[in-house]
């Protein structure tokens, strides 16, 4: 509900609650953010100003509680005494906005602009400020589990004005808080980091031209000493893939000014009389149940009002991807192979990865082209698809629609709509943007794109961009707005393609995105060990259904790194997943794992994708509320280890539950020299017996199972011993490191 009276706002619903109010000088007060309160309280929340701090610049002479420098503001100006962080700067003009009339709305105000913004049963309240020249719109948007923000600024006066930075939410939260932002780089994603909020400015920026994997837009505040299951967490978000900033800054009066938005850096827009400048969206949310609580409330968030409405709560498929496994070294009869074996272990989707198009034999040549290679394809896409689905597959396929190769005929033919700046290009991964500011060029796009969707049943697709922007001022912002525009044309006409985004890995792993494909390629690192801390930083702000997570080969491309494949699998149940690796290689007890995986994930797929997902002290766990799914994770095991708990969180006490481990078997040659101590003859663990026996022989890992009270899971239960050194028994448990277990509680 949004209520007022009397100058104050209030949006509530049983989980959430903002207060405002416009005080007696027309600022919008920030009263109070957080769990529920009532329009009674009001009084209570408002802070009491009569003498002020000296030094104070007053906007009443008379008053010396008038400093908006003191405040908890809702929205500020700059150049009119209040000194903290401003939310919109404009070339050489102060800026200073009074409330001028509201409105309350059923349901969302729709984005003007091209901007993507979250959907769904809602009630907004709209603000209107003005000041001599401009106007300014401010949206709050009220849903179940978050609340959203936005701004629209409109030039009302007789000349231009130029916006230097504009952002789309400002709230000042009393309370000392630390920061937590999720930093990294390529396959190093989601890197989890906290620091405190002090007196000194704390911001968390990306300047790449996308959301980018060195700062990931969603961010949260915690209060000092709160925990996964307990405490104050604010969390935070941006609806948009481009450039962003937030900013975070303590105030001696112990208010936390938050800002986010478009990041200002090389950033200036001018607006003509009558013109206007829209925001993205901004998300915030709220728990007192810790970082798990917001977590939750944010996943509802985004399943909800944020994934595109055909796929809310859709099974996702068991994928192949051929890139791992092929790269570019393919042609049909390799594929048909892949397709064949992959079908025959339990996957539903094949994927044709890089490649298939133009001269495309490496990374150099063939970007911005769409003839399919004959060489490779003689029957073309639509050959090759048809006989994948006459398999009882789906196909899918990739594309880097965004970029163009030197060496490419598009390029030859239109240099011109290459994004350039005034000096010498620069390449990465040898290419280069095309200017998606331009319609031509975004014609173009949406025309090869749509039309090989429609020429070959695709049913999937992965949309890839590979090298980050330059700096091109407003132009930057503009290039998102198309890219929006080519998005929208290409899926919203075909609602039942599988948009699946990546831009190497995760350098776009963001809302903006994901109104338009429900799910996003979280790293190029596959490594599940690295995957722990990469979808495990993701899940504080994303859910896993949108996690794309697969199944590799180890030793990992990325780490070097040997894991076994049951942690392999174990990891990215977690997750949307798949399998990217050379099926030709596969050892038969391997085959038999990769079955029992893609068996066993379907039969919990809906609990994995869609359960309510908890971190736990030792790994994850999804819970539909019938069937809990619970991974235990190990990195490095010490000789000699301790007894182990299974603590299970979400519960009902008093209800007794059956619980299992998912069987997992150990090959012999990972026992190496040891196997001859327990041999009756003395064989050489690199000899042909032993190589042989590995492929075809496997020995059980301890299997756990029994019945517990919720209250028993929940305190902990002791697990089967670990290995300790003394020898193999079926009931321990033999981890290796990087090792995992899997329990399944109902």
């Amino acid at each position: 509900m949004i209520n007022h009276e009397n100058g104050v706002f209030l949006l509530h619903n049983e989980h959430i609650s903002l207060m405002l109010r416009v005080n007696a000088y027309g600022l919008l007060e920030q009263l109070h953010f957080g769990g529920p309160v009532t329009m009674a309280d009001a009084a209570a929340m408002t802070v009491c100003r009569t003498l002020g701090w000296g030094s104070s610049v007053l906007l009443d002479d008379k008053d010396a509680g008038s400093c908006a420098d003191e405040m908890s503001l809702a929205w500020s100006g700059s150049g009119r005494g209040d000194y903290r962080e401003s939310p919109l700067e404009l070339a050489g003009k102060s800026t200073d906005f009074r409330f001028k009339n509201y409105r309350i709305i059923d349901g969302i105000v729709p984005m003007e602009g091209g901007l993507p913004q979250a959907k769904g049963d809602a009630r907004t309240l709209e603000i209107v400020m003005e000041q001599t020249d401009l106007r300014l719109r401010l949206y709050f948007t009220l849903f179940d589990t978050a609340i959203t923000r936005r701004c629209v600024l409109e030039n009302i006066g007789e000349g231009a004005v130029t916006v230097q930075k504009f952002m789309s939410s400002l709230m000042d939260l009393p309370g000392n808080y630390e920061m937590t932002t999720f930093d990294g780089g390529w396959i190093a994603e989601m890197r989890k980091h906290t620091v405190p909020v002090l007196d000194s400015r704390v911001v968390n920026e990306s300047v790449t031209g996308a959301s980018s994997n060195r700062h990931n837009p969603g961010f949260l505040l915690s209060e000092v000493g709160a925990t996964e299951d307990s405490g104050r967490v604010y969390g935070f978000n941006l609806v948009y893939s481009g450039n962003h900033y937030a900013g975070v800054q303590r105030s001696l009066q112990g208010l936390s000014r938050v800002v986010q938005g478009i990041s200002p850096s090389n950033f200036a827009k001018k607006l003509q009389p009558g013109q206007c400048f829209e925001t993205p969206e901004a998300v915030m949310s709220w728990s007192d149940e810790g970082f798990g609580g917001l977590s939750r409330k944010m996943h509802d968030f985004v399943n909800r009002h944020i994934v595109p409405e055909y796929w809310q709560y859709k099974l996702r498929p068991v994928l192949y991807n051929d890139w791992e496994g092929c790269m570019f070294d393919f042609n049909q009869r390799i594929l048909l192979g892949l397709a064949k074996k992959a079908r025959d272990l339990g996957c539903e989707l094949f994927v044709l990865d890089d490649g298939w198009f133009g001269k495309r034999n490496d990374d150099r040549a063939g970007l911005g082209d769409y003839t399919v290679n004959k060489k490779k394809l003689p029957s073309g896409l639509k050959g090759l698809s048809d006989r994948i689905h006459a398999m009882g597959m789906e196909f899918g396929l990739w594309f880097e629609p965004e970029a163009v190769n030197v060496d490419s005929d598009l390029y030859r033919a239109h240099p011109d709509w290459a994004l350039t700046d005034a000096f010498e290009p620069l390449l990465g991964r040898h290419q280069l943007l095309l200017d998606l500011t331009k319609p031509e060029v975004r014609d173009y796009i949406v025309e090869n794109v749509s039309g090989i969707l429609d020429s070959a049943g695709i049913s999937y697709v992965k949309w890839d961009m590979n090298r980050h922007s330059i700096a091109l001022g407003e132009k930057a912002h503009d290039y998102i707005l198309g890219l929006y525009d080519v998005l929208r044309r290409i899926f919203e006409p075909r609602p039942q393609v599988l948009l699946e985004s990546c831009s190497s890995g995760g350098n776009r792993f963001d809302l903006g995105m994901l109104c338009f494909g429900p799910q996003v390629w979280c790293s190029d690192d596959t490594d599940p060990i690295e995957r722990l801390t990469i979808q495990g930083g993701l899940s504080y702000l994303y859910p896993q259904s949108t996690f794309g997570a697969h199944v590799s080969a180890a030793p990992h491309a990325q780490t070097l790194r040997n894991t076994p494949l049951t942690t392999r699998g174990n990891v990215s149940f977690f997750g949307c997943l798949g399998y990217e690796l050379d099926l030709n290689h596969l050892l038969p007890v391997e085959e038999t794992e990769i079955k029992a995986q893609t068996e066993f994930y379907k039969k919990y797929r809906k609990v994995f994708q869609f359960g309510t997902f908890r971190r736990t002290e030792n790994g994850w766990q999804v819970s539909d509320g019938d069937t809990t799914l619970a991974g235990v994770f190990y990195v490095c095991r010490p000789a000699a280890p301790g007894y182990d708990y299974l603590r299970v969180k979400g519960l009902q006490k008093e209800k007794v539950y059956q619980f299992r481990t998912r069987p997992q078997f150990h090959r012999i040659g990972q026992f190496g020299s040891l196997v001859k101590h327990v041999a009756p003859v003395a064989l050489n663990p690199n000899g042909f017996i032993l190589r042989t026996a590995d492929k075809h022989i496997t020995l059980p890992d301890g299997e756990h199972s029994g019945t517990a009270s919720g209250s028993a899971l929940t305190a902990g239960i002791p697990m089967l011993p670990a290995y300790r050194g003394t020898g193999y028994d079926k009931q321990q448990r033999t981890q290796l490191d990087f090792g995992s277990t899997l329990y399944v509680i109902e």
